[in-house]
């Protein structure tokens, strides 16, 4: 392993990080501003119109919704929700936030209707929205590097830096620069390629995996669960990433001519990747993003590692979205189809009340959802074969359904 530099005082990187933030010029911003696509609106619709609502169990929502709104009511109630603006503060939502812990779970859906608005996202003409999923990997571990345990999970490095350009710029809200400081300079952080090559001498080994596609696939899904010989289990959770963009391997996988588009999905990564040995590491690091973790209790084994709110993921229910465009921990009702766990029988309707939770680099877009589905072999069945189209909505507190911003707004 290389040598690096030893990590810099902590005032010296903020100055350095702050300086390249107020000195990079708008060349700078523009080129960490995602691809322009159509503006994000919001219909107003009544829940009659919502596919499924009348059968849809908000139980599960709800129990999720007070847990996004612990996080809420600490939150100073001036500060934005985030996203393009429709959510409004903090003080929007205390009230709703306040009663939710007192409904009772047979209640749900009746209090949804009671005290929200849903309107549908729309981008000009176009009203479907794409829907993927994600689930919670178990991966094989040992705490020392033995036999066929080589492939390291590492912790969040000690020189990594991540600036939240939303606190510098309002029109960046939702988006981040991550690297790491050299010669007073915030500069790029290693990419996949070159850590596997080299490691990292900056951040802590938290366990060594035997197989290591299974790793690349807990990078892709930005959590799961660790084995031991002794039978115990913790969590791995996100805990940061090396700022390089994702790049779905199934695309390189594609452009080879390796697996065609309509074949394609995480079961057939897997397929490809174990049955190729000699090329897998080659288009695994295509991907140039990395991602580092942390270690908790298995705590409740029903939920999922915490997202970024920061709050356990309810399988089915808790959803990952860009940030840019929308605020985490509003009631978002989805209307699409998934596959059934058994890849034989037909997809089935899924019209339910989820939360948002959760980011993910490949969950780009105003009409874009990513479902969290849980841990377990039906779990992982369902994420990986999941690609559908269906209707997106979210449901505003009635007291700020009447404050969206005009230029947001589109006649239902």
């Amino acid at each position: 392993m290389k040598r690096k530099k030893p990590a810099q005082p902590r005032r010296t990187i903020l100055f350095a990080v702050l300086a390249a933030l107020a000195f990079a010029g708008a060349g700078f911003w523009l080129l960490l501003r995602p691809p322009p696509s159509a503006p994000l609106t919001l219909a107003p619709v009544r829940f009659a119109v919502l596919p499924g609502w009348t059968n849809a169990d908000a139980g599960p929502a709800l129990a999720a919704f007070r847990r996004s709104c612990d996080v809420l009511l600490r939150e100073p109630v001036s500060r934005g929700m985030g996203g393009i603006g429709y959510a409004g503060r903090v003080s929007d939502w205390r009230q709703v936030c306040s009663e939710a812990g007192t409904v009772p779970s047979g209640g749900a859906h009746a209090w949804f209707e009671r005290r929200f608005t849903p309107f549908e996202f729309r981008t000009g003409a176009a009203e479907e929205a794409l829907f993927t999923g994600y689930y919670e990997p178990e991966i094989a571990a040992s705490r020392t590097r033995h036999g066929e345990y080589t492939t390291p999970v590492y912790g969040l490095p000690r020189d990594l830096v991540t600036a939240d350009l939303g606190q510098f710029r309002p029109d960046l809200s939702g988006m981040r620069i991550t690297g790491r400081i050299a010669d007073q300079k915030l500069i790029p952080f290693p990419v996949r390629a070159q850590i596997d090559a080299e490691g990292l001498d900056d951040a802590p080994v938290l366990l060594y995996a035997r197989d290591p596609v299974s790793v690349f696939f807990l990078h892709i899904q930005g959590s799961g669960r660790a084995s031991f010989d002794d039978r115990t289990i913790l969590r791995l959770a996100y805990a940061g990433q090396n700022g390089h963009s994702y790049t779905p391997v199934g695309r390189i996988l594609i452009q080879g001519g390796e697996i065609d588009r309509q074949h394609m999905s995480m079961q057939a990564i897997r397929a490809w990747l174990e049955a190729h040995p000699a090329e897998a590491e080659r288009v695994m690091e295509g991907d140039q993003s990395y991602v580092f973790f942390r270690e908790l209790p298995i705590g409740d084994p029903e939920l999922g590692s915490p997202g970024s709110e920061g709050v356990p993921l309810t399988p089915r229910t808790s959803i990952a979205i860009d940030a840019s465009q929308h605020p985490l921990g509003v009631p978002i009702f989805l209307a699409t189809q998934a596959p059934a766990a058994d890849p034989s029988q037909p997809p089935q309707s899924f019209a339910r009340l989820c939360i948002a939770q959760d980011t993910g680099g490949a969950i780009k877009g105003g009409l874009r959802a990513d479902i969290f589905w849980g841990y377990g072999a039906a779990a992982e069945s369902i994420a990986g074969r999941m690609k559908s189209t269906g209707r997106f909505y979210v449901l505003l507190p009635k007291s700020l359904a009447g404050h969206i911003p005009p230029k947001l707004l589109q006649a239902s």
